[in-house]
């Protein structure tokens, strides 16, 4: 009897990630690469803890994706981080091993790479991290490696993060690069966004949003019409997507 190949099973794990791109993206690069025993999946649980049942229940995972609120709720569950996931204190990544799960953070690899391009004006030194889950994190460390300095912008804000309701017009004029770190503004509730004047900004002004669906959320539209230089999560997406789909083949 044809002995047929074992299915590897990739997926995304989060809480309401219908709106998600990764399976789609995952499921065009397995056709493009020929890559039939692959496949990936949406794994949406309610609670972290159903971690260990799904782990339990589901055969040949090879690897899975993190998402929104279980970038951090995930590090106790894995018995190894890498020490860049480690420094960063998120995990959006993991890989399966015969010793067990590892952590690793592609994020910031995927924000570095897609914000590059942009940085073209000695002004962008100064930037608000719009939210402080998890996201921001991966955000925040990349930022120091790309040596700028930052604030974060909370609605509960600590001792070292800012207000939205304190933001002013300096405020906007020193922090030429915005981020939005929350969810606000993902489908299906396009309406939402961050609480800040936008009235004060400029061309000078590069809003990214890690959101991608939709392509041009209220954030983004609202920063366009002052003429600040927008961009949305996709190319993020898709470099930390080929960053964990290399991680998962070493």
């Amino acid at each position: 009897m044809e002995k047929t190949e074992k299915k590897h099973r990739y997926g995304l794990l989060g809480r309401d990630i219908s709106y998600s791109f990764s399976r789609g993206y995952f499921k065009e690069f397995f056709r493009e690469q020929g890559l039939t025993h692959c496949s990936y999946e949406n794994f949406d649980l309610r609670d972290i803890t159903d971690l260990e049942t799904l782990l339990k229940e589901e055969e040949n995972l090879r690897g899975l994706n993190v998402t929104i609120p279980y970038k951090q709720a995930i590090i106790p569950f894995l018995h190894r981080l890498d020490p860049e996931a480690k420094a960063i204190g998120a995990v959006n990544t993991i890989r399966f091993t015969k010793t067990g799960l590892e952590g690793y953070n592609t994020d910031a690899y995927g924000f570095q790479e897609s914000i590059k391009p942009l940085l073209q004006h000695a002004n962008h030194t100064h930037a608000l991290i719009l939210g402080t889950g998890g996201a921001s994190l991966a955000i925040a460390y990349s930022l120091e490696k790309l040596g700028i300095a930052y604030v974060k912008v909370s609605r509960n804000p600590k001792e070292d993060q800012r207000s939205y309701h304190d933001l002013g017009k300096e405020d906007m004029e020193r922090y030429t690069l915005i981020i939005n770190c929350t969810p606000l503004g993902t489908f299906p509730r396009v309406e939402e966004k961050p609480l800040i004047p936008y009235t004060y900004l400029s061309s000078e002004h590069i809003l990214y949003d890690l959101v991608y669906n939709p392509e041009k959320t209220a954030f983004l539209k609202a920063g366009e019409g002052q003429g600040a230089t927008i961009c949305n999560g996709s190319s993020m997406l898709k470099f930390q997507a080929d960053k964990s789909w290399e991680i998962w083949q070493n």
